[in-house]
């Protein structure tokens, strides 16, 4: 029983290749694509007014600096915004559940975001390895867990999206198996479980968005520190 109820989290293969990049990249064609007409369509006008609200909402704690990152963190956004909700449908892979695409998004950027602050202010950078006003004999302790704290961002960033698109995922499985087998032997007990399976749906919508708006926020602000 627990091998099939991992087995969603699987990358699909076929011919022992594995298809996780075909599920990375088809999504994206279900965007629909700028016209030269002098009216968009309404889907596109919506698209297009998201993401403007989503470009200034994201930009207002950064300075003018980190303007240059607005189509790096609004094409991020998107790309796990549509893995996370189309993994909710049924017969589907959802790739941001692996860690390891997770942390291949979150090392490089948390990483870029290190480099920008020690080349653009260094002695401000490295100041956050060591608060002001601290007592000598605490300076290294408080540099090495400031050290570790600082190395174990990109690892938060991707345990936390993994972690909660993997429990949604299993609760909703769990909850889904035991509806379809109380529905022979008790069909009321099967109706209030299939109910909490659709407010579950619903929560696990909002989950995808908003984990998707945290992973992104949290890199503002670190570009923001630095």
């Amino acid at each position: 029983m627990t091998v099939s109820l991992f087995d969603q989290f699987m990358s699909p293969t076929l011919l022992g290749i594995p298809l996780i990049a075909l599920a990375i990249t088809l999504p994206w064609i279900m965007y629909p694509a700028p016209t030269t007409r002098w009216l968009n369509s309404r889907f596109l006008a919506l698209q297009g007014w998201f993401i403007n609200r989503f470009t200034q909402q994201l930009l207002l704690p950064l300075s003018l600096g980190g303007h240059k990152w607005a189509a790096l963190l609004t094409s991020l956004m998107i790309f796990l915004i549509t893995m996370n909700m189309l993994g909710l449908l049924p017969y589907t892979f959802t790739p941001t559940t692996q860690l390891s695409l997770n942390l291949g998004l979150a090392t490089p950027l948390w990483l870029a975001t290190v480099i920008i602050g020690m080349r653009n202010q260094p002695t401000h950078a490295l100041g956050h390895l060591l608060p002001e006003g601290t007592p000598g004999p605490l300076i290294p302790v408080l540099i090495v867990i400031e050290t570790i704290s600082l190395f174990i961002r990109p690892l938060a960033l991707g345990v936390r999206l993994t972690a909660n698109l993997t429990a949604g995922h299993l609760l909703i499985q769990l909850i889904s198996t035991a509806a379809f087998v109380l529905l022979s032997s008790m069909p009321v007990v099967a109706l209030l479980t299939s109910t909490v399976l659709v407010l579950l749906t619903l929560l696990e919508v909002a989950v995808a968005m908003i984990q998707a708006y945290v992973f992104v926020l949290l890199l503002t602000l670190y570009l923001q520190e630095n």
